[in-house]
C-alpha cells in the first residue's frame, strides 16, 4: 500500500508540474515510472511526445510510448493508438489496426474512441458503412458526455439518418453541445426549435435538466480525433 500511495504521489507531482507549463519537470517525474512499466506514465510520456511540450516533437516516439501503454490496458492510450494508425502519424497508415484499437478503447468506455468509432462508421473508413452504427457509437459517446458526439447524435436526431427522426431527442443532444461551446449546434437548435410544438418542447426541457445534473470524467492526455 505504501508503495502504490508513493507511485500516486509522484504521478500527481508529475501532472501538477504539467499543468503549471513545466513540461521537463513533468517528464522528468513519468519518465522513469514510463520505463518501469507504469500505463499512465507512458500515456503521460506519450503526449508530451506528440505535442513536444518539453520535448522536441517526435510522433514514432509518441507512438511508441502510446503503444506500450495500451497494450497494458490505458483506454485513452488505445483510442490515440488508433487515431493515430487512422491518419498515419508516427505509424504508417492501417485502417484495420486503427479500427481494431479504436473499437478496444471504445468498448473500455473511452469516449474520445466511441466517437471515432462512430466516425468511421458514417464515412465507411475501415469497417461497412453503417448509419445506424455510427448513432450507436455516437450515444455511447454523448452519454459519456463527449460534447462532439453529443452534437452529431443531436444532428442525426434532427435529420433521421440512421435513427427515426426525434425532435425531441435532438433538442436534448444539441441543447448540451451547444451548452459546451458546439457551435453547429447551436445553428441546428434554433432549426429545431422553430419546428416544435409546446409538448414536445416542455419534453425536451425536462431531458435537459435531468442530463444537466450529470458530470464526466475527462483526462488532460493529448487525443487525436480522425477527420469527419
Amino acid at each position: 500500500m505504501k508503495h502504490e500511495a508513493e507511485l500516486s504521489n509522484t504521478l500527481e507531482d508529475g501532472r501538477r508540474s504539467y499543468m503549471r507549463g513545466n513540461y521537463s519537470d513533468a517528464l522528468n517525474i513519468w519518465l522513469p515510472l514510463a520505463e518501469k512499466g507504469d500505463q499512465e506514465a507512458q500515456a503521460w510520456v506519450g503526449s508530451l511526445y506528440a505535442n513536444g511540450d518539453g520535448v522536441e516533437a517526435d510522433p514514432i516516439a509518441a507512438f511508441s510510448w502510446y503503444l506500450k501503454s495500451a497494450e497494458g490496458g490505458n483506454p485513452q492510450a488505445q483510442a490515440n493508438i488508433g487515431a493515430l494508425y487512422a491518419m498515419g502519424q508516427g505509424v504508417s497508415k492501417d485502417m484495420a489496426e486503427a479500427v481494431r484499437w479504436m473499437r478496444r478503447a471504445a468498448k473500455n468506455g473511452d469516449p474520445n474512441a466511441q466517437f471515432n468509432m462512430a466516425v468511421c462508421y458514417t464515412k465507411g473508413d475501415g469497417v461497412r458503412h453503417s448509419l445506424e452504427k455510427a448513432v450507436e457509437w455516437y450515444k455511447r459517446g454523448a452519454e459519456n458526455g463527449h460534447y462532439p458526439s453529443q452534437g452529431r447524435l443531436g444532428h442525426m436526431y434532427y435529420v433521421g439518418e440512421g435513427v427515426k427522426k426525434d425532435r425531441v431527442q435532438a433538442y436534448l443532444w444539441l441543447s448540451l453541445a451547444g451548452q459546451h461551446g458546439i457551435g453547429s449546434a447551436l445553428s441546428e437548435l434554433e432549426k429545431v426549435v422553430g419546428e416544435m410544438s409546446s409538448d414536445e418542447k416542455s419534453a425536451a426541457m425536462q431531458l435537459v435538466d435531468i442530463w444537466q445534473n450529470k458530470s464526466g470524467n475527462s483526462s488532460p492526455k493529448v487525443f487525436t480525433p480522425v477527420p469527419e
